[in-house]
């Protein structure tokens, strides 16, 4: 039988599921050591090098506490967030500290104290990670955000609940929710306790219970808009203003899809990538090209389409005929100038944005 490992190491791209994991390994641990005072906690989050020095000092001085009754103990540095290839990361001084962290668990005796480390983001190009990976029982959770590692999740979260999804129902909660994976868990919690046991979660159940925060409250007008449905876009918006609703978040989402559209159309065009079974085929690819155009946009932004979730894209590119480079100009035309109208029309917002619809619609 092989020894077991010196110390644990969990990490990945999302804090949330990386710190669900490091609580579970946690709280088995604990099961070993009944004396709470020979348990610690370790808070590794640092905005900046004097953070990092202060929470490596206190790993340090965890790891070198005697057990006041005797007997093993138990330190979890937890939420390490300067192993991740940022300003701080990137720092001589943090990368001086973390060195210092690998020599402290090099000395440490596991059979005196039990080491749990969970650290997210990760940049997993590092020396100390690499070493992490050979030497501790390590584990990486979650993915890049894409769709696959997403729907990964709902369906393990799901497994646990003793239930699953019908055919459908996972695509369109992605697509209501977005790749924001505690959302995503909660909202499969709430599903799987609005039907009977046994039963699955069904894609009409998804579209009922489950709000629209991927697009704000703005999703039904913008589905509606890019569908090419006239009725529809015409009803989403009589419903959102008999509801009190102003017309310059409508546009906005609007703007915002039509900007991630007029990408897609482009790298489609240039033959970059491709719609597909999976979504935008080709998104990663494309970025190693492009993506330098997009310096200083890192965050999720309609402004960046490398910076969305590749089968999100595709699902909005599909929800209508993808529309020609000239129709996705003439829609952004149309919105400034519905904007510029609202201004001269304040109390006929309605009326501007369904004369908008129209003549971008019937064209």
């Amino acid at each position: 039988m092989a020894d077991p490992k010196p110390f644990i190491f969990v990490c990945g791209p999302d804090d949330f599921l990386v710190g669900r994991l490091g609580r579970e390994r946690y709280d088995e641990l604990a099961k070993e050591i009944d004396d709470e005072f020979s348990r610690e906690t370790i808070s590794g989050f640092a905005n900046n090098v004097a953070e990092v020095e202060t929470a490596v000092n206190q790993f340090r001085e965890a790891l070198q506490t005697i057990s006041m009754f005797g007997g093993r103990r138990l330190v979890w540095f937890k939420d390490v967030n300067f192993l991740a290839d940022s300003v701080t990361g990137r720092a001589e001084s943090t990368l001086k500290q973390v060195e210092e962290i690998q020599r402290l668990l090099e000395a440490n005796d596991p059979a005196n104290v039990a080491v749990l480390i969970t650290a997210a983001p990760v940049d997993r190009r590092r020396a100390f990670p690499k070493w992490c990976e050979k030497t501790a029982d390590f584990a990486l959770i979650g993915g890049d955000g894409d769709a696959s590692a997403l729907a990964s999740i709902v369906l393990a979260e799901a497994q646990k609940l003793e239930t699953s999804f019908d055919p459908g129902a996972i695509e369109l909660l992605l697509t209501k929710i977005g790749a924001n994976t505690r959302l995503l868990i909660e909202e499969t919690r709430k599903l799987a306790t609005a039907i009977d046991e046994g039963a699955t979660i069904t894609e009409e159940l998804v579209a009922e219970l489950t709000p629209n925060v991927a697009e704000g409250d703005f999703f039904e007008a913008a589905e509606a808009f890019f569908s090419g449905d006239i009725k529809w876009t015409l009803a989403a918006l009589h419903r959102h203003f008999f509801n009190g609703g102003d017309a310059r978040p409508i546009i906005s989402a609007l703007q915002n899809r039509n900007r991630i559209l007029l990408q897609v159309r482009a790298l489609v065009d240039a033959g970059d990538a491709r719609l597909g079974a999976r979504g935008l085929d080709g998104l990663k690819s494309a970025e190693s090209t492009y993506g330098h155009h997009f310096t200083g946009v890192s965050g999720k932004s309609g402004y960046n389409l490398f910076t969305q979730n590749a089968w999100y894209v595709g699902k909005l590119a599909r929800s209508g005929q993808l529309p020609s480079t000239r129709r996705l100009i003439d829609n952004q035309q149309a919105f400034i100038t519905a904007f510029e109208e609202i201004i001269r029309r304040p109390n006929e917002q309605e009326d501007v944005l369904r004369e908008m619809a129209v003549n971008c619609l019937a064209a």
